[in-house]
């Protein structure tokens, strides 16, 4: 049978999501924490591999399997075996042919700063520390020119070999809500490193940096060399993985401020 997995992780301690030769990954403990709980060696597949730093807060993933555990009861067994900073949330029963990565059609990715004079000490994993006053309403001047279709070359990571960095931004918002500030990011598809390089522009502009207009030039130029530094991983969490099957819909806009 097909089991799906709901998974949350912090992501400080591991090289990414995919496993590597240089750094243990999230993938590789999972997978032997089901040997370990079922006897079985099976490949997980996640619906997205973040990097190394990057949490995620409902990852989806699936295994194939032929162990007697109830699908449901997957969850339970392997998180007697995992670290603390990883949690299976819920495991079921999937249909045949559904693909935690090729199923899916849209993620949400949310980047958190922290935004006080002083960095914090419970959130120093999970936020990026920036001090200073920020102006939300020029981000929010600024995002409207990133939403849509649009060749997102500009946001994509020097030497990446991809062809098509055409992508949909369904949902960019930004929200603040002292300490934090939060930007939330739906969209069809992300070239490498191109949620935190949105994040490092946008602070950019709440820094009065570069102004808001300027963003929409950015995105017209696709030179990665016009937009911010890319923002650090550990602010980037992803928060939802969709599988409507128009690409966007009720499930998109659903709340992500858990």
């Amino acid at each position: 049978m097909r089991v799906k997995l709901v998974i949350e992780y912090e992501g400080t301690n591991y090289a990414g999501w995919q496993r590597q030769t240089n750094g243990v990954s999230i993938q590789e403990v999972l997978e032997r924490a089901f040997f370990k709980a079922s006897g079985e060696k099976a490949v997980i597949f996640g619906a997205g591999r973040t990097d190394a730093g990057v949490h995620a807060l409902a990852q989806v993933a699936h295994l194939d399997t032929a162990c007697t555990i109830p699908p449901n009861k997957i969850s339970h067994a392997m998180n007697m075996l995992l670290p603390e900073d990883i949690r299976v949330r819920s495991s079921c029963e999937a249909p045949d042919d559904f693909h935690a990565q090729f199923a899916a059609k849209a993620k949400t990715y949310r980047y958190a700063f922290y935004n006080d004079v002083h960095a914090s000490a419970i959130y120093r994993n999970i936020t990026t520390h920036i001090h200073g006053k920020i102006d939300i309403p020029a981000m929010k001047a600024a995002a409207a020119f990133i939403r849509g279709t649009h060749d997102f070359a500009c946001f994509c990571a020097s030497g990446s070999d991809v062809k098509d960095t055409v992508r949909t931004v369904y949902r960019l918002e930004i929200t603040s809500r002292e300490p934090f500030i939060y930007i939330d990011v739906t969209g069809s598809g992300f070239l490498y490193n191109m949620v935190r390089i949105i994040a490092g522009t946008l602070i950019d502009v709440g820094m009065k940096k570069i102004a808001p207009e300027y963003v929409k030039e950015i995105v017209a130029g696709r030179d990665r060399a016009k937009a911010s530094a890319t923002a650090p991983a550990r602010g980037l969490t992803l928060m939802a993985v969709h599988y409507d099957p128009q690409g966007k819909g009720a499930d998109i806009d659903a709340d992500i401020d858990a």
